[in-house]
């Protein structure tokens, strides 16, 4: 088997476990489709989005370092710094989320600003900005620089079959969840569908931030 085969087989196999293995690639999009009341269609084509924006992001990133000729170790601390940054977005954004949520569910609608802003608008926004910043750890160090070193038409396959395995196993992730949540009747803690939502946000973060996952 050549190099280049035994490069694709990996972009494969990392792009599948490291997608499957982090819960922030699909938990979000589930909790949002049950606290927004979204179809399937419109969660998995908001996914479909948001993980092209966290590939590309990366993929972007290791081109610019492969055409300048950038130390290996350079990127890995920037990609490093992404992943951090992504982490302690998710945690903030969850947590402020979460006490959105809690606020709606308890008080009086008869309370509430009519003209106030609905955070639960912008969440889709932010939720995308935050994929983009996030890092595909393994791309850059583990597939693109090796795959660059054996020719051109490697490198684009081997990032072509890491973005496709990645996109296509959170799409995949996100239906089956998806699927198996709508069946799920909250009743009376459906007015804490956004908490719900911002918790499990948070939650990724956490994990991501603490647990390394």
């Amino acid at each position: 088997m050549s190099d280049l085969s035994v490069l694709y087989a990996t972009a494969a196999s990392i792009g599948f476990f490291h997608t499957i293995l982090g819960v922030d690639h699909y938990l979000p999009f589930v909790a949002l489709q049950k606290a927004r009341r979204w179809s399937l269609g419109k969660t998995l084509s908001f996914t479909f989005f948001c993980g092209l924006g966290h590939v590309f992001s990366s993929v972007i990133l290791g081109v610019i370092g492969i055409y300048f000729g950038m130390v290996l170790l350079r990127l890995e601390l920037f990609e490093a710094f992404r992943g951090d940054m992504a982490a302690w977005a998710l945690l903030v954004f969850g947590f402020m989320y979460f006490v959105w949520g809690i606020r709606r569910a308890i008080v009086p609608k008869d309370h509430k600003h009519v003209h106030a802003q609905n955070p639960a608008g912008i969440t889709p926004w932010v939720l995308f900005i935050i994929f983009v910043l996030g890092p595909c750890e393994p791309l850059i160090p583990v597939l693109m620089y090796p795959a660059a070193k054996i020719n051109l038409m490697g490198l684009v396959g081997v990032t072509l079959v890491f973005c496709t395995v990645t996109i296509a196993t959170m799409v995949s992730a996100v239906a089956l969840l998806g699927c198996g949540v709508r069946m799920v009747v909250l009743h009376p803690f459906e007015k804490y569908s956004h908490a719900l939502a911002g918790f499990a946000i948070f939650a990724c973060g956490f994990l991501i931030k603490f647990a390394g996952i």
